[in-house]
Order: structure tokens, then C-alpha cells, then sequence
């Protein structure tokens, strides 16, 4: 009884306290995106002052509300058009495993100059958090796990590297890539690097600050600081992070940086040849003679044979609507069904699932002839489609890049013209935000013809 009494004023507090959290503190000037009271911690994010957890009201998911303050206002006015061209770039980049920003604006008044942009949020926390947790339980790192991070952090900056102009992250550590509870790896903080380069050395003081945090000194190369940035930094750092994933931990005294010691000692207890050179070569002094982030791809100890099955799966989801062939059924796939970002948002869950009620499950799907005995059979009835609807997931999140097929020629980041920034001065409003233009194209459509013709759709208006 006394239990009871006790949990009670407990219980309440928790939820007083959990209330309080989500309490609404701000709105972007559209009403779309709610800060709230309760801070997150995304790993390092050097330069952002403050980091709150907020609700995205349309689509109904928590998102990052960052603000990035400037001390010297009069220099932020004076170059505005040149930061608000930086965040349009962010916003068009688009890959599954990074970290997205979703929208930002300016937010001047007469005491503080800030950009607050909006970013996808990753509960499940750092990698380093989750090495941490793994070596406490004892656990050694999976080999393949290994490869499907390693694969998944190349794949992101692969992309980065092949946009025109390269992008260049220069702040890749343990703790700023993420991993979701489902295997995906997402990398953050690609903004950072992006603001510190192109804006004026008058407004890049808060951008500065935290980047030579002394535990993670040892994720950059010699040449950093002496040189200028390079795509061959990122690679340095992809090598530490791949020498930390194998090993779990590069022991540190506290808070003080990395020895050379330590680091030495992590590489020589890496029992597999193969992906010791792999690591060595990314940790090469000489930043002309590391490899690209392509080239590593297609290093022996990760490149392998993709299956027919996540082939399939690449095709089937790039090509949602232009694989439809005659009679219902899929095919007509080529070269440019391959690639390692795809379209996230036209095939509803468990689409298999429900393509596959209307199937007799008797029919025979495939058949291996041989002579001289009977044929082996497969039928649908032995297709598990929530594994195969699982699985589609899976690679339409990003967690199994079709890398073989990867570009490596440079590609220019769209054009934001319709991406425009929001406008702090003009009334909040319920009323959604001005669309986008589409660019999805209708490959096929059929309906009933109507005595009326169909309406021309709006043009959006500039920014």
C-alpha cells in the first residue's frame, strides 16, 4: 500500500516533467515545423549553440531544430544573399545515408542574427555510443556488419565527392555518424564544413569553434591545417572510423587526444590481412596517394557479386512505374534501373503483400529442368512476402547501396529555385507551405474519359 501511495506523486511528476518537455516554444513562420523545450544531443556538432527536438506537423515526425547564431549582425545582413545560397545547397542534397536538411531560414531581430534549419532526426545515437555499448557487453564487431557500415559511409561520400564542385564533409568522426536501430547509417553534420568554407572569414567564427574538440584529433590527417581541405581528409577520417568499427575502441587517457601509440596498437590487433591494407591505405601520410571513395568501393573486402534478389529489388523500386509491362507483369529493366539513391515515397507498406492477395498461390513461379529426373519447383505459396516486404524496406532505405553501378563522373546539385528559405517577417499561418515543383514524371495512366479536360497544373511561383 505504502508502494503504491509512493508511485503515485512519482508517476505524476514524470509525466508533469515529460509535458513540460514537449511544450511548445517556437513556430517557423509557416506553422509547420514546433520547437519544443527538450534539447537532443546529436553527437558533435560544432558551431550550433542550441539543438531542440521539434514536431514536424505535416508529416507528423520529430525533426532537429538547429540554431546557428552570429555575433556580428551587421556582417550577417551584409552577407545574406551569400548565406542563404550555402543552405540552399544543403537542402538539395539528397542521399539516404545523410542526414537531411529539410528547410531554413534567417531569423534577424535587434538582439541576435541566426540561421535555424530544420534536420532529420536520428534517435538511436552516435556510433561511437554504439561501440561504446557493444564493447561493455563483450562483444566482438560482426565482420559483416562491418562491411555494411563501411559500405553504407562510402556510398554517402562517394556522393559528396562526386558533386560539382566536391563536397567536403572535414568533420567525419565517430561522433557524427549515426545508426539507426535498423542497421541504416546516416551521416551528420555535413552542413558544418559546407558554412566554414564558403561564407567570409567575418562570419565563420561560431562555424570554428569545436572542430579541434582533443579526443577526436586523431580522425584528422597530417596535412590538415597546413593545406587546404581536400576530399582525401574525408578518406583519412573514413579510416579511423573503419580502424574504430573493427576494433570497437581506440583508447584515449580521458579526455586527451589520441596517442599515435594507441592508434598503432588497434591496427596491429587486426587479425584479417585484407582489411588492414584496406584501413593502411586510407591512413596513407600522403594525401595523393589515398583512394577515392569510388575506388574503395570496389576494394576486394568489400566488393562482392551482388544477388539477383537485390538486383531485383533496386530495379523494382527506381522503376515503380516504368517497369509496368503489358498484362501486369514487371520487366523491361536496364543500366539506369541501378542506382544507389532511390525514391522513397510512392509505394505504400507492404506493398508485396498486398500486390499478392489476388495470386493463386498453387502456381508455379520457377523451374530448374533436368534430365533425367524431375524438375525442382518453386510456387508462390513458398515465397514469405512480409520477409520480401521487410527486405524492400531495407533497400529503399538505404541499408544495401547497389555500389557496382555507381557513377563515377561528377554531378551538379540541382538548382533550389524550389526550395526557397522561409520567410521569418510574414504571418504564421495552419495553412500548408507553398509547393514544389514536381518533377516526377507519369509514365503511363489510364482512367474513365470524362466530358471534362483535365486541369493544367499551377505554376509555382519564384522564390
Amino acid at each position: 500500500m505504502w508502494g503504491a501511495a509512493e508511485a503515485a506523486p512519482v508517476a505524476a511528476a514524470s509525466q508533469e516533467e515529460s509535458e513540460d518537455e514537449s511544450e511548445v516554444l517556437e513556430e517557423s513562420p509557416c506553422g509547420r515545423w514546433q520547437k519544443r523545450k527538450e534539447q537532443v544531443n546529436q553527437g558533435n556538432r560544432p558551431g550550433l549553440q542550441s539543438t531542440f527536438l521539434a514536431m514536424d506537423t505535416e508529416e507528423g515526425v520529430e525533426v532537429v531544430w538547429n540554431e546557428l547564431q552570429f555575433t556580428d549582425k551587421k556582417a550577417f545582413v551584409a552577407h545574406e544573399e551569400k548565406i542563404k545560397t550555402v543552405f540552399e545547397q544543403l537542402v538539395v542534397v539528397d542521399h539516404p545515408n545523410i542526414v537531411k536538411v529539410h528547410k531554413y531560414w534567417l531569423d534577424v531581430t535587434e538582439s541576435k542574427a541566426q540561421v535555424i534549419f530544420i534536420t532529420e532526426y536520428v534517435s538511436s545515437g552516435s556510433l561511437k555510443q554504439f561501440l561504446k555499448k557493444t564493447k561493455k557487453n563483450h562483444k566482438a564487431m560482426n565482420a559483416r556488419a562491418w562491411k555494411r557500415w563501411c559500405t553504407q559511409i562510402l556510398s554517402a561520400l562517394s556522393y559528396l565527392h562526386s558533386c560539382d564542385p566536391p563536397i567536403i564533409h572535414g568533420n567525419l568522426t565517430s561522433d557524427t555518424i549515426f545508426i539507426q536501430h535498423n542497421g541504416l547509417i546516416k551521416i551528420g553534420s555535413v552542413w558544418h564544413r559546407v558554412s566554414a568554407k564558403a561564407l567570409p572569414p567575418e562570419l565563420r567564427s561560431p562555424l570554428c569553434a569545436g572542430r579541434e574538440e582533443q579526443r577526436n584529433l586523431h580522425f584528422f590527417p597530417p596535412e590538415y591545417g597546413r593545406v587546404a581541405d581536400g576530399t582525401a581528409v574525408d578518406i583519412f577520417s573514413f579510416g579511423m572510423c573503419a580502424l574504430e568499427m573493427a576494433v570497437l575502441e581506440i583508447q584515449s587517457n580521458g579526455d586527451a587526444c589520441v596517442t599515435e601509440e594507441a592508434i598503432e596498437r588497434a591496427r596491429h590487433s587486426l587479425d584479417d590481412p585484407i582489411m588492414r591494407e584496406f584501413i593502411l591505405g586510407c591512413l596513407l601520410p600522403n594525401p595523393d596517394r589515398r583512394p577515392t571513395a569510388h575506388n574503395l568501393l570496389f576494394h576486394r573486402v568489400l566488393f562482392e557479386v551482388h544477388s539477383l534478389k537485390l538486383l531485383a529489388a533496386h530495379c523494382f523500386i527506381s522503376n515503380q512505374c516504368e517497369c509496368r509491362g503489358a498484362g501486369g507483369r514487371w520487366g523491361g529493366c536496364s543500366s539506369e534501373c541501378f542506382s544507389p539513391t532511390l525514391p522513397t515515397d510512392l509505394w505504400p507498406e507492404n506493398v508485396v503483400e498486398e500486390k499478392t492477395k489476388a495470386l493463386d498461390l498453387s502456381i508455379v513461379m520457377a523451374e530448374i529442368q533436368h534430365v533425367g529426373r524431375p524438375p525442382v519447383q518453386w510456387r508462390y505459396s513458398e515465397v514469405s512476402f512480409l520477409e520480401l516486404d521487410k527486405f524492400l524496406e531495407d533497400v529503399r532505405n538505404g541499408i544495401y547501396p547497389l555500389m557496382n553501378f555507381a557513377s563515377a563522373r561528377p554531378h551538379t546539385l540541382p538548382r533550389s529555385a524550389s526550395q526557397p528559405p522561409e520567410d521569418s517577417q510574414k504571418a504564421k499561418t495552419p495553412t500548408p507551405e507553398p509547393f514544389d515543383v514536381e518533377t516526377r514524371k507519369v509514365a503511363s495512366a489510364c482512367g474513365a474519359r470524362g466530358e471534362r479536360e483535365a486541369p493544367v497544373a499551377p505554376q509555382s511561383r519564384a522564390p
